[in-house]
Parts: C-alpha cells; sequence; structure tokens
C-alpha cells in the first residue's frame, strides 16, 4: 500500500491555509518525498510523517517554492544523527543549484547526500516498486514522476488445494514455473492470476502534455497543479502553469481513477470554483488542502 499526503498546495508562495509543494509517500515504512518546498520538514512533523525515514527525495524543476526547504531538512536529519545515504533526483543540469543548498553554510552533516540528475525513463527501483521520469512542459526543464507498483502473482488457493500444493511448493513454483506434484506437471499459470500494481503520477508544474496522457494512462491516482480557474487559461497559457478545466480534460483522456488537484495559484481564498469546474468535466476529481491523505 501506498500512503500519500500532499503536504503543501500553493503555488509560488504560501498562504495562511496552504503551505509550499510538497508530497510524502510512505511505502513499508520508509518516506519518499516529491518536491520539497519551503517549510517542508514543519508539514511533516504537522501532519505526522517520520522524516527519519526519509529515503528519497524527487524534485520536478529547481523553482525555489520546490526546493528551499531542502536546506533545512538536511540539516534536521543530520541534527539527529542520520548516518544513511540520502538520494535526490533533480532534473539533469540543476544539480549545481541543490548542491548549493546542502552546503551553503558549511554545516556538519555526518551522512552522504546523492544528487542524481533525471532523464526520461526509469531513475529508482524499491523493494517492490519503481519511479520513473517524464517531461513536462514549464518554464524550466521540469520532469513529472510515475510510482510503479510491480505486479503481483496471486495464487487460486482452492486450484492449489485440489492440487496438492502447499508449503514451500509456491517459492519453487514461483522460481521455475511449473513443478512436478504428485507425478503431473503443474505450471503457474494455471493456478495463479497477474494482479496489476498500483501506479500514481505526480505532474507538477505544467502545461497539460502529452506525455502526461500517456504516462497516467489507466493509473490509480493522478496529482497534478491546478493553478488556475478556467477564467484565467491565457494566463496558464502565458506562465506554463494549468486551469481546472484543463486538467479535467487531460484526466479524462488519461483514464484515471482518481484526479487530485494542488499548487494552487495563491490569489484564490478557497478552491470551491475550481473543483467545481473540474468535476463538471471529471467528476472523480478532489482538491487538496494541506494534509490530504490517500491510502493506494
Amino acid at each position: 500500500m501506498f500512503e500519500i499526503t500532499v503536504l503543501g498546495t500553493s503555488g509560488s508562495t504560501p498562504t495562511r491555509e496552504r503551505g509550499m509543494p510538497s508530497v510524502a509517500v510512505v511505502r513499508d515504512g520508509l518516506l519518499y518525498l516529491f518536491d520539497c518546498g519551503e517549510g517542508t520538514q514543519m508539514q511533516m512533523l504537522r501532519y505526522g510523517i517520520n522524516m527519519s525515514r526519509l529515503k528519497a527525495i524527487f524534485i520536478s524543476h529547481v523553482h525555489g517554492d520546490h526546493v528551499i526547504g531542502i536546506a533545512g531538512l538536511v540539516r534536521s536529519l543530520a541534527l539527529n544523527n542520520r548516518r544513511e545515504d540520502l538520494e535526490i533526483f533533480v532534473p539533469a543540469g540543476s544539480e549545481k543549484i541543490v548542491r548549493s543548498l546542502v552546503k551553503f553554510d558549511n554545516a556538519i552533516i555526518g551522512y552522504r547526500i546523492i544528487i542524481k540528475g533525471v532523464e526520461a525513463g526509469r531513475i529508482f527501483s524499491g523493494r517492490d516498486f519503481s519511479v520513473s521520469a517524464f517531461r513536462l512542459d514549464h518554464t524550466v526543464k521540469t520532469y513529472g514522476y510515475v510510482i510503479s507498483e510491480n505486479n503481483k502473482i496471486k495464487f487460486n488457493k482452492v486450484k492449489c488445494r485440489k492440487l496438492g500444493i502447499r508449503g514451500m511448493m509456491f517459492p519453487e513454483l514461483l522460481e521455475k514455473k511449473r513443478i512436478n506434484v504428485n507425478g503431473k506437471t503443474v505450471g503457474i499459470r494455471s493456478v495463479s492470476r497477474i494482479e496489476k500494481g498500483k501506479r500514481v503520477v505526480y505532474a507538477t508544474d505544467t502545461r497539460p502534455v502529452r506525455s502526461t496522457v500517456n504516462a497516467a494512462r489507466g493509473a490509480d491516482l493522478l496529482i497534478h497543479e491546478c493553478a488556475y480557474e478556467e477564467g484565467e487559461i491565457a494566463l496558464a497559457k502565458e506562465r506554463k502553469h494549468s486551469a481546472s478545466v484543463e486538467v479535467a480534460r487531460l484526466a479524462k483522456s488519461s483514464r484515471v481513477k482518481m484526479l487530485v488537484l494542488t499548487h494552487f495559484s495563491a490569489r484564490y481564498k478557497t478552491t470551491a470554483k475550481i473543483l467545481k469546474e473540474a468535476r463538471s468535466i471529471f467528476m472523480r476529481t478532489f482538491a487538496a488542502s494541506d494534509g490530504y491523505r490517500i491510502r493506494i
């Protein structure tokens, strides 16, 4: 299961109600951050996210509202005696900017920080999932991320029981794909099915683009920026952001199961109108607030 917490839902500047962009994904007790805006460590404390379990940070682009939180976070981890390596993924060519956030005050950090440049494709592998990057369309080089759970083999317990498959026969069947049971050869396909892994897509900051449609096709969850209401599409185009109806159309085209909007312009006191506009096109839309949590 993925436990996803949207830590900050404002774009460019914080408001009293909304912090800077960051999404926390917890898998098997380990934490993965997607963007790390100013105040991210405070948001983790506020919403019960254990920062000591941080495994990696994935940065969409190096605008300040998405990266400045790294500076304080790596120092807090050092003060709490972290020793494990920390990987930070950034668009290729942006490594120097993020490295400056880590080193600017010469703080003593007693663990290794590995900054990796991202290009499109698979960039990280966990125990039973992976993270891939895809290109977005913003004013600087920007990537979205796909978190993909590995497919699983599910055994048909009734068939297995009837055939006498039990105990250590299951791992043997997984490894060899066929085994001998009571003088009969049994193939794994005859007693199992493939259960598709869950898939979560994170896309910000960006115009609605074909690469996101392709990455999100059939996904369980799409988290997408929605800076503006429908009436400000021209501004969204100028600033390389997205408006409510544009994101909803993208989600509908992708046939995602659920759309969560975030990264709202600070000009909006409420997201009610944005949500209404998006739901007129794609009903399974939700507007995140800070601390919004989903389990998939």
